[in-house]
């Protein structure tokens, strides 16, 4: 049996047009949004590295997050929804899983029997715990900037969807 181990080797700082061997863009908001999504792929990939470890993906982790941020109250799958940060998943299937490895448990609601209820159990928090030390480990290896120069980016991104 192998077992399979992502090392992410932080290069020296290479510019999009570099990496992706593209001269050339139309213009700079190309170039912008290009360099977005491989960054965003960039992140998502070192993450993976963690979450498969434990046969999740991204969007298993970030409902556990998104479950512990109410806990101990029940959360709707509406809510979930609303919130998620990848909305293309199917969210049943999500939650099967995560049900399944004993980490939430989903209820009816007593007062609405149309509406269910899924909040974490016991083991759940104690995995997230975990899976959120080794995020948190790998997301340092990839600090680069300073909050000043963090707080500027996130504020472009915003006004980017503005």
């Amino acid at each position: 049996m192998f077992t399979l181990i992502s090392v992410y080797v932080v290069k020296e700082k290479m510019e999009i047009d570099k990496l992706i061997r593209q001269p050339r863009f139309r213009d700079s908001y190309q170039k912008a949004i290009i360099n977005l999504f491989y960054t965003s792929n960039y992140f998502r990939d070192a993450h993976n590295a963690v979450f498969s470890k434990y046969k999740i993906q991204g969007q298993h982790f970030n409902v556990l997050r998104i479950l512990k941020g109410k806990h101990p109250e029940p959360v709707s799958p509406g809510y979930i929804k609303d919130v998620i940060l990848d909305k293309g998943g199917d969210l049943t299937r999500l939650i099967d899983k995560l049900e399944k490895l004993e980490w939430v448990q989903r209820n009816i609601c007593l007062e609405n029997k149309r509406k269910i209820h899924i909040r974490l159990t016991e083991k759940g928090i104690s995995k997230l715990l975990e899976i959120s030390s080794e995020v948190e480990k790998n997301e340092n290896i990839f600090r680069k900037m300073s909050d000043d120069e963090y707080h500027t980016l996130s504020g472009l991104l915003d006004k980017m969807r503005g």
